[in-house]
């Protein structure tokens, strides 16, 4: 029987720090390419936050489903919530150290036209981001079932 690994925090710090990289860079590289620094938006965050609500509503009814209520669950939902989990920590992760590192660029500068719009819009989508690795961890680890007294029984000692 094959077994799915749960997200490493090692990839997560790789995801986050490289995120942090690619954001911290960004605006610096679009002014010396003579661009304008893209305005981050309420609804980056908003949309994020909404996402974690509703990754987090699947785990929180999953891990009543399996362990609280010891409802059995098919094999497709179980993948699909599985898969939703551990995509939702990966992008979580990303997202939050890209706009992360894009408040970073702008942590000096708020005292510039709508540096402080950056700092703080970007900040609130990076939370909302880490909201969002968060509820995709937790909906992982419901969707990892019980373990069965059974196996341990049938393997020999």
């Amino acid at each position: 029987m094959n077994r799915v690994k749960r997200t490493s925090a090692v990839l997560i710090a790789a995801l986050i720090g490289g995120g942090v990289v690619v954001g911290r860079l960004l605006p610096p590289l679009i002014v010396r390419s003579e661009g304008n620094v893209p305005r981050v938006s309420w609804a980056s965050a908003l949309t994020l936050l909404l996402g974690a609500a509703a990754v987090g509503v699947f785990a929180w009814s999953t891990w009543q489903s399996l362990h609280k209520k010891h409802e059995r669950m098919t094999a497709d939902y179980g993948i699909k919530m599985l898969s939703l989990g551990k995509s939702a920590a990966v992008v979580g992760a990303l997202v939050s150290g890209v706009y992360g590192g894009f408040a970073l660029a702008f942590i000096d500068a708020t005292d510039v036209p709508l540096g402080k719009e950056r700092f703080l819009h970007a900040g609130a989508a990076s939370i909302a981001g880490v909201l969002l690795l968060v509820a995709g961890l937790l909906l992982e680890r419901a969707c990892q079932l019980p373990d069965d007294d059974d196996d341990d029984a049938a393997t020999p000692a």
